[in-house]
This record gives C-alpha cells, structure tokens and sequence, in this order.
C-alpha cells in the first residue's frame, strides 16, 4: 500500500494559500534572512526575577524597638511588615505572611533575634543572624488576645500580657508555653470589684527580677512576687492607665494617665502616689486641680549620674490646644521643653549608653516614630537638637506622581548633582553622628551608577543616587517656583483645571548625556531646564503658549479594506491619563462670553534667581481655546542635539524649538494623516450641543464592554491622586474616544521606503495604535542654527499596531540599539572664547549609533511595542519582521527596551501582574513570571524597567521596591546584601559595690527556670496557644556560594543545616517520649478500670 506523506499534502496546501498572500509570504523569508544574520546572545536562563530592596519610609507604622548594644532599629507596621535599619545604607525588609499588623517589638539584646506581636495574636521568633532574616518560631494564641509583651535583658523567658487581664509566660528558645500562668483575680483579689481591663504594662522591678510590675488599664497596677505567686501590693488609681516605667533603682515607679496627669509612686506606699504631675495643665490659683488634659500615651523615666532625671511623654496637652501639632515633652529638673512634631507620635524610645536597668540609664538621644516620619533628638545638647537623618524616607514628602529609573549613566553625573544639591542641605543638625549604627555593608558588585528621578504632587522633581542597592537624594528642583502663587482658593485664578496640586509633574523626559530635563505638569504646561554650576538671575523667563484645538466630533470605521487593529473598547482607544476637565462659565477672555488664549497657571514676571542645578529654559503651557480647557499632556521628547521639545495630548502634537524659542508643529492628530487618514472623521461645530458620542466603541455594536479590572490603565483615571476635577464641558466619552499621543520618539533613521540614507525624524506613536512620522530638517550647527528655521514635513509613513503605542527604539544591522543623536554637557552661563566658538560651528550632535561609519545602504530596524503587541520593522522597507501578541485578555502598562548582559530585549509589565522579556529582533519569549497584579494606579504610573536587569516601583505611598530580572544581580544578591548581626561583646554588669554587697540591696537575681520550667510550673494548656514551626531562613543563607564567601556561608549552612536536624529530631523524640507517655497512661487506666472484672463481664 502506498504511503502518503502528510507534510508534503500540508506543503502543498500552504503553496496554494501562499499565492494569495505573498506578502505574508515574503515577510517570512525576510524574517528567515534576519535570523541568519543577527546573533542574539540572551537565553531563558539570563533572566530570573526576584525583589532587590526596599527604600522609603514604613507605610502605616505602629510598633518600634531599639537593641542599644547591636545599634539596630526595628520598626513594624500596620501591614505585617517589618523594616531593620542599622547603620546608613544597610536597610532590611520582612514581611509577616498573615498581613496582620505589628503591635509589639522586642530585641532579644545582643542576640541577633526579634520577637513580634501581632494583632492576629501571633508571637513570632525572628534570627537576625542571616542577610534576610526569617522566622525559626511563631505561637498562635487561640482564647487570648495580646495586648503587652516584656522580655526582661538576658532572660529567655517572654511575659505576656492579654486582654483578660492574665499573663502567661514563653521560653523564647523553644517558643513554648509554660504552665505558670499570672491570673487577673489572682493578681487584684479584692482590691477592685469589676475587671481590671487589659494587661497594659508589665516590667520587672530594676533591682529584683522576681518581683513584676503589672498595669491594668483601669488604673490599678499591681507587683507580682514571682516566688510566693502573690502580690506583694496594689496601687490604685481613678484613671486610666497609657504606660508605666521604672526608675533604675526600683525604688519608684511612674504611670502615665488618660487625664493629662503623670503618678508617680514609692513602691512601698501603695495607698496614694507620692506625686501627682500635670505637665500641661494650668494651675488653678485656689488650688484646685488643674484642668484635665489629653492622655499621656507614654512615659519614660531615665536616670543620670550627674544631674536630675529626664521624664519623656507623648500626649498630655490641653484640650484648648487645638489645632496644635503633637509633640514630644522632655521634663529635665525644672526645664520643660516641648517639641513640636510634623505628625502624630506613633510611639518613641529614649537612646541610653547602657542595656542594664538596673544601672544610671544616660539617655542620649530620643527615637521618635511618627506617622510619616523618623525623627532622632539629640538629649545632649542644648536645646535639643535632632540628628540629620541619612536614611532615605524623604520619597513621601510630597506624594510621588511618576517616576523614571536610569542606570548605567555617565560617570559624571552622580558627583555633579550631589555637589548642586550639598548647597540646599538645612543648617542647624546635632553635630554628632548618627546613633543608630549597627550592622555592615554588603560586598558592592555592581559598579556602574543608576539615578531614579521622582516627580511629585507639588511640583518638585528628586534625583536619587541608587547605585549599588543604596539609595540617597542628590538634588531638589522646584518647578513651582516659576509661577505666582496663589495665596488662598479665593485667590486662584479661574482658568486652572485641576482642584489640587496645580503644578504635580506627570511626564518626565531626561537626557542624561546632555543633562536636558523637560517634564510635563499636570495643568498643561511643559518646562525645559538646563544644567548649570553657576548661579543665574533671570530677567525675564522665556515662555510660550500653545493652542491645541481638537475640531473633530465623531469617528467612524474606514471603508473597505482599509481597517487598522481597531483595539478592544475600553482598552486601547484611550488616551494617557486623561482626565474629564471644567471650566467655570463665570469668566469671560473672548467677545461671546468664553474663556480664550489663557494659560492655565501665571508665570512669574518678576527677575528670577536661580541657584547652580537645573534652571528654566523655557516655559511651554496649552491655552483655553473658545471656552474648551487644554487636555493634560500625554507624551513627551526632549533632544538636545536637535534643540527640540515635542509633546502631544487628546487634541493633537506641537513641537518646539527651544534655541529659537519657536512652535515648529501645531497639529490636531487627524492632520498629522493628511489625506492617508484611515477614519472618516466628522468636522465638528464648536457651539454643536453635542450628545456623548461612544467613540471607538461604537464600532463593534453589541460588544460586551469589559469588567473595570481589564480595563487599560490610560482610561482608568479615577484613581489618580493629582487628577480631582469639576464636570466636564466636553464629556468623557467624547474625550476618550479622541487619538492622543501616546509616545514620542526622536532618531536618526530611514522615514520613507525609498530613502537610501537615515536622516533625523520623529517617531509618533497613537492610543490608536497607529505610528506615524515626521521628517525634520535642521540647519547647520554653531549660529546657522539659531538664524535658520528647523523645516518639519510629514514622511506619509504609516504603521500600525493592535492597541496604543507605548514604546519604540531603533537597532542597527548587527541588532544593537541606536540611541537617539545628544550633545554632550557643557557650561551655557560662561561666555565662550572664540577657539570654543569655532568648535561649536563645527560641532555635529553625537550620535552613538553603531550604524553610522556602515554603509549607507545597510538597513535598520525600529522596534514598536503596544498595549497588545510588540513589532520589529525593516527600515526602509517597512516589511514586518517579527511579531508578538504580548497579551490578549489584558495590557501592556509599561514597556521598554533595556540593555542587559551585553545584549539587549523588550522588557513588559502587564496589568494581568506578569512581567515578561522578549529577545530582540526576534520578539523570543524569555520570561514570563506573574509578579503582581495591578491592585491601584500608583503601580501603572510609577512602574519602570531600566538596564542591567533593574525595575522599580512605588510599593506604597512611602516607599520604592526595587527588583531585578537578571540571574546575575539575583545570584550576587546575597553578597550585596548589609550584615544586620554584628559579634560585639555585651558591655560588664554595673559594679554593686562593696557595702551592697556586704549588705544586700544590690540588684536580686531570680532563677527563672526554677519558677517557669516544666518540672516546677508544669504544662501550659495546649489548647491556649499552638507552636508553628518557622522555615528557620536556612533558605536564605543559600544565595551566597562563590568564592570564599560561598565556602564560609556553606560551612555554616552545614552546620545550621545539622543543628536544625538535630532539633527537629529532638522535637521527634520529644514526640515520642509525650506519646509513650500518653500511652502508658492509657494503658495503666485500662488496667485499673478492668482489673477487678471477670473474663465474662467484658
């Protein structure tokens, strides 16, 4: 029987199909040819994605703790996460897996461990002892709700205290619970007929360790002997209870009350408070008690050698402050100071030189944790200074709008910044250095310089040194500083478009070769700032206005074959972070009535003087046009070899020659087709009442408009903290469904099919997927440039793509990436002499392509990637390459094109939460990780990937997470990362003296195995609290293994690995035993139960 070969039926059949596509068909066999000729070096195995740090500052913060011999810092919030600080630049973040909020932290001192309470009533065992701490032991209370934990120094036994008002006590190294238990009606008997309340304070006496102090909320406190399993005395008080401390010598001790006051009590006299303080309440001359005021939430009692005690409080002010910031009050002898806070106190420790006690305490700094804020007093100086604080937790102090990430800068930039912003650094800190100063630095394996720039709601712009897995500002520039303000809401001017933060930046585009800076605001006004070292008055600032006008109503399907990818409504047909604006109809700038030609903000006309930094080039803001608000900018390019800005909203493109200070392009998107128009587009009338048009979505009638999750980003505004907005003369809809610019591209390429050489344009990119380009023809360098126009003429180049166009860059012929043409830095404020004058005739823009000593005749390949889809294009025969649908039922938010390891790809974050790399030109899938999903916009808008593997996002409103997707950067992570646990030697116990020694009255030691072990107390109830074994973080340890590093960390890991071995087998036997005991016991009941019955009576 005759065999048929199925392949060469199938060939046959694609021979007869292949007629009536050739194109398709050519386009493969390009593609073939490509593949030959361009080696791609990137593998799978390249990429690895996996978090790097995390900067800012602790969102949500609500627990603190300070290990005064280690110097380490701990800080817990509302989210379960933990955040480590020791000395500057060695930072560690944790995360409890239950998200439950951290109410109490404890140092196990000296001892590279840390013990958390949660809200969900958890107790956990943190080691410090690794780069990325993890939990050995966590306890889950199941009938009892904590509320207060004590561990006393160097004991291993852990108080705590609940709601019921019981204490029950955990050996922190087995995290188990022993059976002596401290009961409330043991504890008060019958000095109170009601329930005491919750466990708020528990301490044990200075001076004796078996006596234990205990606060109950109501106001009663009471001291435990921990021996005779009573209470030696009962301290009542008719207010409620905050905090209580000791004084060292355990003599008296200190309560802190909801009515303002402060008690202060003889351990021995418990029937009324030996003082009576009101820090803040005024004294009423008949001598009546002063007037209640606010709860003091805490109170510290610290102790000196030389000099009186300091008392420290937060809260306590009177109820007629209002409208006062909180503040810290340090009393010192009869000096009260009190200092005002930016935000509410959180809560707050006092810095003393010694762990123990027992001994003078010598406070020398206060930590106070606010809110949004860290805040290091220093006790030793007049009035009280605070330390200037080198952490990096300033991101927040304006809400961060957008931000953008470059590594691999030039060298120079870093040290250029840092020395214009030194200048802007505040006077009067503590001149001491920084007291939190624990741990050490990583190994730094990467060696070249990365800036993150953050913009913010008001106006201002940060630049951040980021190398090495540290981050520190550099710079500050404000850019609201160029226009008026207005003093308050009556006086604002009725143009603007937005309610608050008139002046957040949106946009921002940076050459950091040329150090141009343009950035787009959010009411409609672009600035463009140059590099200076020297300080400049400027008369008057340049500036320009632009009208963009939109004279479209509808648009409808192109006929015939002519039908682009239209994008799937409510994904793609959306412009960027278009917000429906107003205007008032109050106001009137035309002759019929309507507001015209007016900017949105005022800009200064007085002389400007601006410090060395970045100073304004040029101003650029949209105007009202006949009653109609400009539309918030959507793109923007800047090119400092060109001199030129160009960027584009709903309405349309402009284009700016910032030399000549001139509009070059003013365009509604529809003219930039000219007759290639691919819509057929109604010209609307102005005075029209219009009805809400569906727009794009009216093409595909009957589709099922998708839930608000797949949405795209660009339609989603709701979110947007700078975009609050007044209803809108234009509707929505009307507005969505225009084609705004999504992306900007300048470069040195092929515009048309039959060009034979690359010449300078500008790539744009629409919401509509559509690519189009403008040829631009500059004059020659030196003076010619600025006496000559800049000539800019549509190519009638037309591309499109499936969804809006979010990125495009250019590769040469041996695939590497051609960046666009820059002019390197130099001084504009030093007059030049005529051999640099001479130079700069000549001067041609440095273009770093590759391409340009080839021949003419080689080609190039621009690379276009989408909400949708991503392309690789041969230019200048615009055939198609390469094509990849990145995602179908969701969007691409970012997407960039990034070197790495010597080669470079498309590097996409998808709303869906996958992070995805592609090869170039290729488009080869090479990682494909789902990450997180899109939970709220201030991911979309700060999310951003850079070379070398490296993206960042703003996690929460505070703080940046940085991650990698390079296998290198993840395997050489664990060597860059800080030590938090550094061998110090526990300082010597205070001396008791030869008399305290000779006759008691020294410090009383306690043998608290005796009392709590199992043989004297017995077994806790096990249906109390239940053990969880922690992963013991040997996982951790696992990232280091190369060179000598690798060998150590292994041979720890081996004997980290053996002794939790041995653990788990002692916790078997442990089992075991229990088992066998419980056994014999069952079986030695049997045997009681049956012993006396015959054979029958079973």
């Amino acid at each position: 029987m005759r065999k048929f070969n199925i392949r060469k039926v199938l060939d046959g059949l694609t021979a007869v199909s292949a007629v009536a596509s050739a194109s398709s068909a050519a386009q493969q066999q390009a593609a073939g040819n490509r593949e030959t000729e361009i080696q791609e070096t990137l593998q799978s195995e390249h990429f690895q994605l996996c978090k790097t740090v995390r900067h800012g500052f602790p969102y949500q913060p609500s627990a603190l703790a300070f290990d005064p011999v280690q110097k380490i810092l701990a800080i817990g919030t509302q989210t379960g996460a933990l955040r480590l600080f020791g000395r500057p630049g060695v930072e560690c973040y944790c995360q409890h897996d239950s998200g439950a909020a951290v109410i109490q932290l404890q140092f196990l001192i000296n001892e590279g461990a840390l013990v958390s309470a949660l809200a969900d009533d958890t107790l956990h065992l943190w080691n410090l002892r690794q780069k990325r701490p993890a939990i050995l032991h966590s306890l889950k209370f199941n009938r009892e709700r904590i509320t207060f934990c004590h561990l006393p120094f160097q004991s291993k036994w852990l108080y705590v205290g609940t709601e019921r008002g019981n204490i029950h006590i955990v050996n922190v190294e087995s995290f188990t619970l022993s059976g002596y238990v401290i009961m409330w009606n043991k504890a008060i008997e019958l000095s109170s007929k009601s329930h005491p309340g919750p466990v708020v304070h528990i301490s044990d006496n200075p001076m004796d360790e078996g006596k234990l102090l205990i606060g109950f909320e109501s106001g009663t406190v009471v001291l435990w002997d921990l021996k005779s399993k009573k209470a030696d005395y009962r301290y009542t008080h008719d207010e409620a209870i905050h905090s209580v401390a000791w004084h060292h010598e355990g003599k008296q001790f200190i309560c802190s009350h909801s009515d303002g006051t402060l008690t202060i009590w003889n351990v021995k006299s418990p029937t009324k408070p030996f003082q009576t303080i009101t820090p803040h309440g005024k004294q009423l001359k008949d001598g009546k008690k002063p007037e209640p005021c606010k709860p003091i939430l805490k109170v510290e009692y610290k102790t000196t050698r030389a000099g009186e005690p300091f008392i420290i409080l937060s809260g306590g002010l009177s109820y007629d402050t209002v409208g006062r910031r909180p503040c810290l009050t340090v009393m010192h002898g009869k000096s009260t100071a009190v200092l005002e806070m930016d935000y509410s106190i959180v809560d707050f420790l006092t810095l003393c030189e010694t762990p123990y006690p027992n001994d003078f305490q010598e406070p020398y700094a206060v930590v106070v944790l606010l809110e949004k804020d860290l805040v290091l007093i220093d006790l030793a100086q007049n009035g009280y200074p605070i330390f200037e604080n080198p952490y990096p937790l300033t991101i927040h102090e304006s809400p961060v709008t957008c931000c953008e990430y470059f590594a691999d800068c030039p060298v120079d930039l870093i040290p250029a910044l840092y020395s214009v912003g030194a200048r802007q650094k505040r006077q009067g800190y503590s001149k001491k250095e920084w007291p939190i100063s624990g741990g050490n630095w990583g190994l730094i394996t990467q060696s070249y310089p990365e800036i993150i720039i953050t913009g913010h709601a008001d106006g201002s712009i940060k630049f951040w040194d980021a190398s090495a897995i540290t981050l520190q500002v550099l710079y500050k520039l404000k850019t609201a500083k160029v226009f008026e303000k207005s003093r308050n809401k009556d006086d604002r001017p009725n143009t603007d478009i937005v309610d608050e933060d008139p002046y957040a930046i949106q946009i921002i585009s940076w050459c950091p070769e040329s150090r141009m800076l343009c950035i787009a605001g959010v009411s409609a006004h672009v600035i463009i700032y140059r590099f200076s070292k020297q300080e400049v008055t400027t008369e008057v600032i340049p500036m320009l206005e632009v009208r963009l006008l939109y004279e479209i109503n509808d648009v409808e399907t192109p006929d015939g074959e002519q039908v682009p990818p239209v994008p799937t409504p409510g994904t793609g047909s959306n412009p960027q972070s278009i917000v429906p604006q107003s205007h008032p109809s109050t106001s009137s700038s035309s002759s019929d009535g309507l507001r015209d030609n007016v900017p949105c903000l005022k800009v200064k006309n007085s002389p400007l003087k601006q410090s060395p930094g970045y100073q304004i080039e040029l101003v650029i803001q949209l105007v009202w046009v006949s009653g109609e608000p400009p539309q918030q900018i959507t793109s923007l390019a800047v090119n400092s070899a060109y001199g030129l800005v160009v960027f584009g909203n709903c309405n349309g493109i402009a284009m700016v020659d910032y030399l000549q200070k001139t509009v070059l392009l003013n365009l509604g998107t529809i003219e930039l087709y000219g007759s290639n128009d691919p819509y057929r587009r109604e010209p609307r009338s102005p005075r029209k009442t219009r009805q809400p048009s569906g727009g794009l979505c009216d093409i595909n009638e009957g589709t099922v408009v998708p839930e608000d999750r797949c949405k795209s980003p660009t339609s989603d505004v709701k979110d947007n903290s700078f975009s609050r907005s007044r209803s809108s003369s234009v509707t929505s809809i009307d507005k969505e469904s225009r084609e705004a610019i999504s992306a900007l591209h300048f470069c040195e390429t092929f515009t048309r099919k039959a060009d034979t050489s690359p010449s300078p344009c500008l790539w744009v990119g629409t919401t509509l997927g559509t690519v189009l380009v403008i040829v631009l023809n500059l004059p020659p360098g030196g003076e010619q440039r600025l006496l000559q126009p800049v000539i800019v003429s549509p190519s009638g180049t037309i591309l499109r793509l499936k969804g809006a166009i979010l990125r495009m860059a250019f590769l040469d012929t041996t695939g590497s990436l051609v960046p666009p043409a820059h002019e390197p830095w130099r001084e504009h404020n030093v007059p030049e002499d005529k051999d640099e004058k001479e130079k700069a005739k000549k001067r041609r823009p440095v273009s770093v392509s590759p391409s340009s000593s080839q021949e003419i005749s080689e080609n190039q390949y621009a690379v276009i990637c989408s909400e949708k889809q991503a392309k690789v294009i041969s230019l200048p025969s615009q055939n198609c390459i390469y094509k990849q649908n990145i995602t179908e039922t969701s969007f691409v938010l970012r997407g960039d094109i990034v070197s790495l390891s010597n080669s470079i790809c498309l590097a996409c974050f998808c709303a869906n939460g996958h992070i995805m790399t592609f090869s170039l030109p290729s488009l080869r899938p090479l990682l494909d990780v789902y990450y997180l999903p899109l939970t709220n916009m201030r991911i979309a808008r700060t999310f951003c990937f850079t070379n070398n593997g490296q993206a960042l996002y703003l996690v929460s409103p505070t703080e940046i997470q940085r991650l990698t997707y390079s296998q290198e950067t993840c395997e050489n992570l664990q060597e860059m990362l800080g030590e938090l646990f550094t061998p110090v030697e526990t300082p010597e116990a205070p001396n008791r003296g030869f008399f305290k020694g000779l006759f008691g009255g020294g410090a009383q030691s306690l043998d608290r195995e005796e009392l709590f072990g199992e043989s004297a107390s017995g077994k806790a109830s096990r249906s109390l609290a239940q053990h969880i074994p922690g992963p013991g973080g040997i996982e951790g340890v696992k990232g280091a293994a190369s060179g000598v590093v690798g060998e150590l960390a292994r041979a720890r890991l081996a004997l980290d690995e053996r002794g939790q071995k041995l653990g788990e087998l002692e916790e078997k036997t442990a089992a075991m035993l229990y088992s066998a005991d419980s056994f014999s016991k069952h079986a030695h009941e049997m045997m009681l139960k049956y012993k006396d019955k015959k054979w029958y009576q079973f």
